[in-house]
């Protein structure tokens, strides 16, 4: 029976925080890109707002616009900014908890080849033992 890695319940919960950390990465991730195309939408659909006045009102409604969409932006823009440091804390948290679990892996990795060639070592003897007893057993059958 082969011997269980004395350190696998650390490395599956280092491995759980490293899938959560991944899941939390992806979501900052979708939420900066969403916020960042909620951006570009809105300075494409403001640049193709006509911007003739005919009349005082007219003008008067442009330039209300105008500040409306530039405090639009500037929310969206602070907005873009929380969502990419958000991102990158994440992406850090991710880089961290991948760090912890790759020590552990390779751990892992050294415990079982020692424990695959601790296995070989003990058949090979097992073999040896097996050939002596047979090879001793055939000699003293023999006739002198």
């Amino acid at each position: 029976m082969a011997r269980m890695f004395p350190l696998a319940g650390l490395l599956r919960l280092r491995q759980i925080q490293q899938d959560q950390a991944a899941s939390d990465l992806a979501s900052a991730n979708a939420r900066a890109n969403e916020s960042s195309a909620r951006q570009r939408r809105a300075r494409a659909a403001l640049s193709v707002v006509p911007a003739e006045a005919t009349s005082a009102a007219v003008l008067y409604a442009v330039a209300a616009a105008r500040a409306s969409s530039r405090s639009m932006l500037a929310e969206l823009e602070a907005l873009d900014s929380m969502h990419r440091a958000s991102r990158d804390e994440a992406s850090a948290a991710f880089t961290e908890a991948r760090g912890r679990s790759v020590g552990l892996e390779k751990l892992e990795m050294r415990f079982s080849a020692a424990v695959a060639s601790g296995e070989i070592v003990a058949e090979q003897a097992v073999l040896d033992e097996i050939a002596s007893t047979g090879w001793h057993r055939s000699r003293s059958e023999a006739p002198q």
